[in-house]
């Protein structure tokens, strides 16, 4: 490490004084290096009583950028459960949809500590992505429960037939998917580093799409419908 000594100069930001101080990364990801730049901050007698600082830069462009995708996914789940309402006329049928690609994001989240992948942007849209995934896919399966209803069977036969006919299809969709993401999640490849949180992301939800489609659901469904009978 160096010092050299530059030409002195006042830059004042919102008419107060300001140093900008500047560095790069290298090794380690953003989120570490904010947390160990916040703590020595932190530190007793590091900065004097009348100075404080603010982190801006590529941090300060991501936090701005993270809320707004937080915003994007908060109102994808209102807009997905207000479609539901609509399409089906039936709040338990819209609360056991929803349950599905919720307990996904926990399948998100385990799959990221699991890889040592932090929560970032691209991880967000990943989890954005499961919404709509598995979301289409409990459509299906109350589209052949309803096609079952409509041809005379009882309601609780009807749940498991579904189950069983679109069992396969699903399976199919969900392995294909795993598979087609698989390189990225591996970063194989050049520049597939980069979307390396995202298929994680998607992987992951998609590994327990099925029990929570063709199981969790329908049960959830028969509990709101007052038991099964």
């Amino acid at each position: 490490m160096s010092v050299e000594t530059g030409q002195p100069q006042i830059t004042r930001d919102n008419l107060k004084r300001m140093v900008a101080v500047t560095g790069r990364i290298s090794g380690r990801d953003l989120g570490s290096t904010i947390r160990d730049v916040r703590t020595t901050l932190s530190g007793q007698g590091m900065l004097p009583a009348d100075m404080y600082y603010e982190l801006g830069g590529l941090y300060q462009q991501q936090q701005i950028a993270f809320r707004g995708l937080m915003a994007v996914f908060v109102a994808a789940l209102a807009l997905v459960f207000l479609l539901l309402l609509f399409l089906y006329e039936q709040f338990a049928a819209a609360v056991a949809i929803m349950v599905s690609p919720l307990l996904a994001m926990a399948a998100v989240f385990t799959g990221l500590w699991l890889t040592g992948i932090e929560l970032n942007i691209t991880a967000m849209m990943g989890m954005t992505m499961i919404v709509g995934i598995v979301t289409e896919v409990s459509i299906f399966y109350f589209s052949e429960y309803h096609e079952l209803l409509r041809k005379g069977m009882d309601a609780s036969t009807a749940l498991v037939q579904a189950g069983r006919n679109r069992l396969r299809p699903i399976t199919m969709t969900t392995l294909a998917a795993i598979l087609a993401l698989l390189p990225l999640a591996l970063a194989l490849g050049q520049g597939s580093a980069m979307q390396q949180q995202l298929a994680v992301a998607i992987i992951s939800g998609l590994l327990i799409q099925i029990p929570l489609v063709v199981i969790v659901m329908p049960l959830l469904y028969r509990v709101l419908q007052g038991g099964w009978r």
